[in-house]
């Protein structure tokens, strides 16, 4: 039967089941005030994760943050670490930089090139790598060039030597022209000798760049011309060529060729150093490898750390001294800095995420949205947005300080017109005799032309060349 007692009990649970009710919304309603506060996130600053654009910052970093925000829907604060450190463990136990803020509460998130490593994941939780990367070096080109076999060659490039081949070339056949054209140097292509051929032309400035004069010498103004420019361009050429030269030989660096860290290490001409208190340093002190661990007591011995990235790319620059740190980060270096190099080795792979505190329900979600991004592209694009080469067009820095065509430039535009006023000249001297023989001759100019230069580069003169050899030689 039913009884007033089955509904006051009734009552009584529909009372306490709305307050089960109420009790969860307030929960929720907490809940979501809490999810809905900006998170506080701590970066360094470091070129190009995250740069100062007036009191805003920018970067890779930046980007992949608000590219994450969107995706996950939350709000946030980003400051900078207070002690410009990324996070290791001091003497007295207690951590540093980004992974102290974590540890401490005073961060929600570490949004920063972190490397992942075993202690960290000790103190912190980390997301799943959003950047892969190992260890190299950076130095400068020259310090990082192989020995060339043919050191002779190594005052000149590439190119200065093609363009000293072809000013060789061009001044032959100018001699030879000047020879044929002039009347002053060959006068009677049918009786005359022709002193000036091909081989001959050759052989003179071969001559002049040896230093060495070779006979018989030019007697026309024009061939006279062309000789001089030559001997001046020659002494110029063997000048520079001797004095880049011997700056070479007298190099200190000069047997140093550093293509690996076990190269690095069997030599003590170049410094070379890492970021203090960093993974990098960490990685050489608890190597087992015979090679990394001299590298580290090279390194504790010298005290030759830096205190950042940007101190390590300068003293870089300043030449004898290698910069140890994340490949990534030194590719950067090098798309920035045109004399410097990356070493091809890398070693110790690695990779980039972001920190939480232990137990932080926001890691799951950001290793989704991280992969997530990876997999349609967008990391990538980030890569190749703030890695972008600023080395295009620039002049290539060389592995030594070979001298450049550019370098001369002025030395071969005065060839070239030392050339040009020569055959100038030759031709001037062709047509005052033409004009002289065409008024004595009462001929026209244009069919005495035609003679003269038949006569000098047809076969009669040829045939009378010969002859005068075969006379010669009886």
């Amino acid at each position: 039967m039913f009884s007033w007692s089955c509904v006051t009990e009734g009552f009584g649970n529909m009372k306490g089941c709305m307050s089960l009710v109420i009790c969860l919304a307030a929960l929720t309603a907490c809940s979501i005030t809490a999810d809905a506060k900006d998170l506080s996130i701590t970066t360094i600053k470091d070129d190009p994760y995250a740069m100062s654009r007036g009191p805003e910052l920018e970067g890779y970093c930046v980007d992949l943050l608000a590219m994450l925000s969107k995706k996950l829907g939350f709000k946030y604060k980003l400051h900078l670490v207070k002690d410009n450190r990324y996070g290791a463990m001091d003497s007295s136990g207690n951590w540093q930089g980004m992974i102290g803020e974590i540890i401490r509460g005073e961060a929600d998130l570490a949004v920063a090139p972190l490397t992942l490593t075993a202690v960290r994941e000790q103190v912190v939780d980390m997301t799943t790598p959003f950047m892969q990367t190992g260890l190299g070096f950076i130095l400068r080109k020259d310090l990082a060039s192989e020995e060339s076999t043919f050191s002779l060659m190594s005052p000149f490039s590439t190119d200065m030597w093609v363009g000293v081949l072809i000013a060789f070339l061009l001044t032959g056949l100018c001699m030879f022209l000047v020879g044929r054209v002039s009347p002053t140097e060959w006068a009677e292509p049918d009786t005359e000798e022709h002193n000036f051929t091909l081989l001959h032309s050759f052989w003179y400035i071969t001559g002049a760049l040896t230093l060495q004069g070779a006979g018989p010498h030019p007697k026309a103004l024009s061939g006279q011309l062309i000789s001089a420019i030559w001997w001046l361009f020659a002494i110029l050429l063997l000048a520079c060529y001797f004095g880049n030269f011997n700056s070479a030989l007298h190099s200190s660096n000069k047997h140093i060729s550093i293509m690996s860290f076990e190269d690095l290490a069997n030599q003590d001409v170049i410094d070379y150093g890492t970021v203090e208190s960093g993974s990098t340093m960490m990685f050489f002190k608890y190597s087992n490898n015979p090679v990394y661990r001299r590298i580290y007591q090279h390194m504790e011995r010298k005290k030759s750390y830096v205190q950042s990235m940007e101190e390590g790319v300068r003293r870089t620059q300043e030449g004898n001294f290698a910069f140890i740190g994340e490949a990534v980060s030194l590719d950067l270096a090098v798309a920035r800095y045109c004399k410097l190099t990356r070493s091809q080795e890398v070693i110790g792979m690695r990779g980039y995420a972001i920190a939480a505190p232990l137990g932080s329900p926001l890691v799951k979600n950001l290793t989704i949205a991280i992969l997530q991004l990876s997999e349609s592209g967008e990391l990538t694009y980030l890569r190749d947005k703030w890695w972008a080469s600023s080395c295009m067009g620039a002049d290539r820095a060389q592995t030594s300080e070979a001298l450049q065509p550019s370098d001369l430039r002025g030395l071969f535009v005065l060839l070239g017109l030392g050339l040009a006023v020569g055959l100038l000249l030759a031709l001037i001297e062709l047509l005052s005799r033409v004009r002289n023989q065409a008024k004595d001759g009462k001929k026209s100019c244009c069919s005495v032309l035609t003679s003269e230069l038949s006569r000098r580069f047809g076969s009669g003169g040829e045939s009378a060349e010969e002859d005068s050899l075969d006379k010669n030689k009886a």
